[in-house]
């Protein structure tokens, strides 16, 4: 691996000249004329009544697949220059451009989801034994199903023109929102305004007067936007809950549970393990309470660290150790995060403008990846680029798959992400170079614990609880604050001594478009994944082509059926989930055993 690293990435061997770029517009026109091209193909198709009939459709399905391929490859172009620079004023034109071209496509895909709808059972199964379109059997079917239970063609259609200026129109309002906030820091130097993620990230301060001065500063900023944000967070609420009552849906989990692939008997019985697991947790944060000289935590001191790591830890010896980690269970995972290094796909840099956050995104039509983040040098800031190569790894692996079969849901991508992460988490305390440092590794290492299972439960409950009230109307930024302090205090046991009343305003996940429901999904990824690395534990350097071959198959099965067949496992069994969780105390009571000073 190289010596000196870049700290911003490199997007011109996608498209040379940002949001200027000359080949990007050509992509973009090709990619139009496509879509009509795809659009006529669609109208004239017809639901076919026998195989013969159906290996028309061939050319339609392979059309539909390259163009939502290199939408999506547009999509994240445009995602990354305007995380890179929020004053990029092309980008957020390229965005809106790909936004609407993105739902005329969808609209053609309702279309043809209708011709598959209507085709008839026995042509239906003939048709998908054929060789070549067997491997895609699983996601057509999926489609088919679901179109049987959406709108007319038409409606479906509609809805997704009318998205554009309003259900994606007020997403992207909320990131103008954020673009506008500045916070006041002072230092040394003077008094600094910083951006959003720059404020975030100074949440984590090991000062404790620097964090709830920032915490104080944080919530009163966010508490100017309030109104802007309800407003927001209301109508994209009003969207959904619209669409699915034209869909005949009553329940707000439909939708989010079909797009993860996963039963609600799963979910219910993941968070029945977690809720009975948290008295240990509640242990965890009563006790770190007594390390850091304070009666009780508040929601500030949650996630501030604990004991001495060393020092701050430069971007590449992060960037060794990681590749290192990696290489002990699996040489290939290691090689292809040494090429994401070496190839500049990763932007770090901590500077104004940026987006607050992170994220992976991968280019399909590219076959790259590409990782955003604002690196501190903490051992968060090296958990969370682990984590996002996790993301980019598992993309990686599906490359040579049929564009559709590379569609996995967020669950399993927060799995391979979180796996890679706990990697590189567990080998950091293991390598301490002494009991302060552990102690230090080991609670960071817990405190993804408590945002698992308390943090994103706090989200999941808001989230539920406000969309059954947004179906009566309104909801007010006061009524939201409350509605999140109640999620919180419960998630958290009551056991913090202040909460974070506008979290509900701060926390970008509420506001975003591709998912709904953007909370669970993390908490389902993090227990599969420690549950796999309790398996890897077990089993030894073998584990990886195992785990290898369960990530190839994340498109193109459910949650339950692929754990069933690699791992052999029931998940609406408690034990898969308790074993877990089992791992996760282990470490709670490591870390209440090096603290016992302070029973």
């Amino acid at each position: 691996m190289k010596q000196s690293l870049s700290l911003t990435w490199e997007l011109d061997s996608i498209f040379p000249g940002g949001s200027a770029s000359p080949q990007f517009a050509e992509f973009l026109a090709k990619l139009e004329a496509d879509i009509e091209k795809l659009s006529r193909q669609v109208a004239d198709s017809v639901p076919p009544a026998d195989v013969e009939a159906a290996q028309s459709l061939d050319e339609v399905i392979e059309l539909l697949q390259s163009c939502s391929g290199r939408l999506i490859q547009a999509s994240e172009f445009t995602g990354c220059l305007g995380a890179q620079n929020q004053q990029d004023k092309g980008a957020v034109r390229l965005s809106s451009k790909v936004t609407g071209m993105r739902a005329g496509f969808e609209g053609i895909s309702s279309q043809f989801d209708n011709v598959l709808r209507l085709t008839p059972d026995d042509v239906w199964s003939a048709w998908m034994k054929r060789p070549e379109t067997a491997p895609l059997a699983f996601v057509l079917s999926e489609s088919r199903d679901l179109a049987r239970e959406k709108m007319s063609p038409e409606l479906e259609s509609l809805a997704l023109e009318l998205a554009v200026d309003g259900y994606h129109g007020w997403s992207e309002h909320y990131e103008t929102i954020v673009s506008s906030i500045q916070i006041p820091y002072e230092d040394e130097e003077g008094t600094q305004q910083l951006s959003v993620g720059q404020a975030f990230n100074k949440l984590d301060d090991s000062d404790p007067q620097v964090r709830a001065a920032m915490f104080r500063k944080w919530e009163e900023a966010w508490s100017g936007a309030a109104d802007f944000c309800a407003d927001t967070l209301n109508h994209l609420a009003g969207f959904r809950l619209n669409l699915y009552k034209g869909r005949g849906w009553d329940d707000v989990l439909k939708e989010p549970l079909a797009i993860n692939r996963m039963s609600q008997q799963t979910l219910d019985k993941m968070w029945e393990v977690i809720t009975e697991s948290k008295p240990a947790l509640v242990s965890y944060l009563q006790r770190k309470a007594k390390v850091l000289g304070l009666e009780s935590l508040a929601w500030v001191d949650v996630d501030a660290p604990v004991g001495q790591s060393s020092g701050k830890i430069s971007y590449e010896q992060a960037a060794n150790d990681i590749v290192a980690q990696f290489r002990k269970f699996s040489p290939k995972m290691a090689d292809f995060a040494e090429h994401a290094f070496d190839n500049n796909w990763i932007e770090v840099e901590d500077r104004a403008a940026k987006r607050p956050g992170g994220f992976c995104v991968s280019f399909p039509e590219s076959k790259e990846s590409r990782i955003f983040m604002t690196y501190s040098g903490t051992p968060s800031n090296v958990s969370t680029l682990a984590h996002e190569l996790g993301h980019a790894y598992h993309s990686y692996l599906l490359d040579d798959q049929p564009y559709f079969n590379q569609n996995y849901a967020m669950n399993v991508a927060e799995t391979a992400s979180t796996f890679a992460e706990v990697i590189v988490a567990d080998a950091q305390v293991k390598a301490a170079s002494g009991s302060e440092e552990k102690l230090a590794l080991l609670e960071a290492k817990i405190q993804n614990s408590v945002a698992f299972f308390m943090n994103i439960h706090a989200r999941f409950l808001f989230e539920t609880r406000f969309y059954e009230k947004r179906k009566k109307g309104l909801v007010n930024a006061e009524e939201l604050s409350a509605l999140m302090e109640e999620a919180q205090k419960e998630a958290f046991c009551g056991v913090l001594s202040e909460y974070h009343p506008h979290f509900w305003a701060s926390k970008l996940h509420f506001y975003a478009t591709d998912v709904p429901f953007y909370n669970f999904p993390y908490t389902v990824g993090y227990m599969f994944s420690t549950g796999l690395y309790r398996l890897a534990l077990q089993e030894g350097p073998s584990f990886a082509d195992k785990y290898d071959n369960l990530l190839r198959d994340t498109g193109v099965m459910t949650l339950e059926d692929l754990v069933s067949k690699h791992l052999g496992v029931d998940l609406s069994e408690a034990d898969f989930w308790q074993g877990a969780a089992d791992l996760i105390i282990a470490d709670i009571n490591e870390f209440l055993e090096m603290t016992s000073q302070f029973a």
